[in-house]
């Protein structure tokens, strides 16, 4: 499920709008139907709870408040601490050397996907967030990595009696403004190194940079880097056959140069898939997409699932 901050902020067609409130409906339905006992999510960040001054590659929260950015709920997750514990205990005895947090702060990243199923005051079933960096260079994670990761969840998965949703919250293609430590300005370079609280006045100030950025790209302003939609078609097929090698195959300088830099966070759903069978496709009742400059989203839903 991609996500985006501007959602609900800047406007788009009527369209486009019947086409996402649709998907995410009949995703919610067929979710509910499921009644999960469990969640895996992975999700990235935005510079909100991660930042350059120590940046993990994976990282599983046992406690972990939502900071409420843009039009996301603000509030505590409900985190089944222990089953987070076991399932690093787990990936650390699989060869994943995995950071944990025990106050892990998330964003949109995380909490818009749990807010369209689930609604704002984010009361879900016990939800196991698993964090993944796809914005800071160089501990980006590698595809063939993330591959690994989802079978050795899934394994996990095997050891336990609960119905459990996967949830892989980012992407397809898109380049917001998130800065570097390429960015010229030393302040900027800081802010996303050091971890801080921003002010309300700086969030507000960032949502307005966010939102011009969106509307800029449906201006078609030629610096903002377009959309991709041929790309996260090919990606959205993957995903679908479990044939990954594909995607696999892909460079990762390639991964920004044709789908943008944070199309990294696509990676979220080679995770989640790898936890189910490979190679075979898997029934998939509900499978969406459109491109949406003014969200700066290439904007996708899949949900699939294994044969009961």
């Amino acid at each position: 499920m991609s996500h985006s901050p501007l959602l609900g902020l800047n406007p788009i067609s009527s369209e486009d709008q019947t086409a996402l409130d649709d998907a995410v409906a009949q995703a919610k339905a067929a979710v509910l139907a499921f009644d999960p006992e469990l969640i895996i999510l992975i999700g990235p960040d935005h510079y909100n709870g991660f930042f350059n001054e120590l940046m993990p590659t994976f990282c599983i929260g046992s406690e972990v408040t939502a900071v409420g950015d843009y039009l996301s709920p603000a509030g505590p997750l409900n985190v089944p601490s222990d089953t987070a514990i076991a399932l690093a205990e787990h990936l650390m005895d699989s060869h994943f050397d995995m950071a944990v947090s025990r106050r892990m702060l998330v964003d949109h990243g995380f909490s818009q996907a749990l807010q369209a199923l689930w609604g704002d005051e984010l009361k879900t079933p016990p939800v196991v967030p698993i964090f993944l960096n796809a914005v800071a260079q160089p501990c980006i994670a590698r595809m063939g990595r993330c591959v690994e990761l989802g079978q050795a969840i899934g394994k996990f998965l095997d050891t336990l009696p609960q119905r459990t949703l996967l949830i892989g919250s980012g992407g397809l293609s898109h380049e917001p403004p998130v800065p570097t430590l390429e960015h010229p300005d030393a302040a900027v370079r800081e802010r996303i190194t050091i971890k801080q609280t921003p002010t309300l006045l700086e969030r507000d100030a960032k949502t307005e940079r966010v939102k011009a950025a969106g509307m800029a790209l449906a201006n078609g302003e030629d610096w903002m880097k377009p959309l991709n939609p041929e790309w996260d078609l090919q990606w959205m097929e993957a995903i679908a056959s479990g044939e990954l090698a594909s995607l696999c195959a892909m460079s990762e300088d390639s991964i920004a140069k044709e789908a943008g830099n944070s199309a990294h966070e696509s990676k979220t759903w080679l995770v989640a898939r790898s936890a189910l069978p490979l190679n075979t496709e898997l029934p998939c009742p509900v499978r969406a997409y459109r491109a949406i400059p003014a969200l700066i989203a290439g904007y996708g839903l899949m949900l699939m699932h294994t044969q009961q």
